[in-house]
């Protein structure tokens, strides 16, 4: 009986489909080594915020800061929200700066999440994603606790209940540091 010609291994659409997963996968590398990770500077905000204050990085040194990437459509952020609230109303007198980064296309989305979670701490609205790409967040929200020369100390990616009282001891902790 005879066989058919096995295709050769290197065929033009298999060669394709190997230099896809190759490319794939280094932009996987690539993606996870462009995130912003503990020790790093912060980079710069340079955004107003929704009252039209200018927000820049500069602006917080001397002071503990969290820069909170989030969405209104994402469900952990709704949860962290008033985590985060709570934190800025305890810790502010204290030198914290609670500083919330909407990375929704529309202000509008923004808006109504606020007006069902509100906040008194900074916002921000990122439409075009400019913070967010020098920040690199992985997921939402992704807060980034920042010391007060404004070197990173703390990533959190996504949000669980018990992350509460971790991020609550590290602002403490960087709030009794000396600067």
């Amino acid at each position: 009986m005879n066989r058919p010609a096995l295709r050769p291994s290197n065929t033009p659409m298999r060669k394709s489909i190997v230099y896809s997963l190759s490319f794939a996968s280094v932009l996987c590398v690539v993606s996870t080594a462009l995130a912003l990770n503990a020790g790093a500077r912060a980079p710069e905000i340079g955004l107003r915020d929704l009252r039209g204050t200018n927000v820049r990085i500069a602006d917080l040194r001397g002071k503990v800061a969290i820069v909170d990437f989030w969405a209104s459509w994402c469900v952990p952020c709704r949860q962290e929200f008033p985590v985060l609230e709570r934190l800025h109303r305890s810790y502010s007198g204290q030198g914290l700066v609670v500083v919330g980064v909407s990375v929704d296309r529309e202000v509008s989305n923004v808006r109504d999440f606020l007006r069902r979670t509100p906040a008194t701490f900074t916002i921000v609205h990122d439409p075009a994603h400019a913070v967010a790409d020098r920040y690199s967040p992985s997921t939402m929200p992704t807060s980034f606790i920042i010391d007060r020369r404004g070197v990173v100390r703390h990533v959190h990616a996504g949000f669980r209940a018990p992350d509460a009282s971790v991020i609550e001891r590290q602002v403490q902790a960087l709030l009794a540091a000396r600067p």
